[in-house]
């Protein structure tokens, strides 16, 4: 009896670790440093309130999320030995706040500060994942629309779609790719805006 229930541990731990996963012991990421260095030619001119970032309640976690949509694009899994310091939410959040930021020549804030400015800009995330196209090939997919309102009357609103191939197909290509489309994000996001909160 207890041999068979010690078999049965071993195997719902095995089932855990299945899937393209690292094999090197548990990794909390993320996304390092920011650079921190103001632009040389700053294009946002307005000061700015940056809301946090919303993303799905399924996301509402520090999971590292890949698809097999070679199999089933339709089921979101997390890698079991790795894992995001904070939701990615928080992350990604932070990384277009540095990015809206170092871009402008005015003052940037978060709702939490309790100044007033006349833009708001709304981020909702609605994916951000690892997505496999086969076994040994996948690519970092985030989806993303922004809003930016004046004085409670909406101005412009965009929707953000960047792709970036993984290096390798475990937990941390995808980090890696999930990066490198976040701060194409960041780029695309400053460009969007630019037009609105010229001088």
């Amino acid at each position: 009896m207890l041999r068979a229930a010690l078999l049965l541990s071993l195997a719902l731990l095995a089932g855990c670790a299945l899937g393209p996963q690292s094999r090197q012991g548990l990794a909390s990421y993320d996304f390092g440093l920011p650079t921190a260095e103001k632009d040389a030619s700053p294009r946002l001119h307005q000061h700015l309130i940056v809301a946090d970032l919303t993303a799905p309640a399924w996301m509402d976690n520090t999971g590292i999320y890949y698809r097999l949509a070679y199999r089933d694009a339709t089921r979101p899994e997390a890698y079991s030995l790795s894992h995001w310091v904070m939701p990615p939410a928080a992350l990604l959040g932070q990384r277009m706040r540095a990015s809206v930021a170092r871009a402008s020549s005015a003052a940037v804030f978060v709702p939490a500060d309790g100044v007033r400015a006349a833009y708001t800009l709304r981020l909702e995330l609605e994916e951000f994942s690892q997505v496999f196209d086969a076994p040994d090939r996948s690519r970092a997919v985030l989806r993303m629309r922004a809003s930016l309102i004046r004085q409670r009357s909406i101005v412009a609103q965009h929707y953000f779609e960047i792709e970036h191939p993984a290096a390798t197909p475990n937990a941390e290509g995808g980090v890696r790719a999930l990066i490198a489309a976040s701060d194409a994000a960041g780029g695309k996001l400053v460009d969007w805006l630019a037009p609105y909160l010229k001088k």
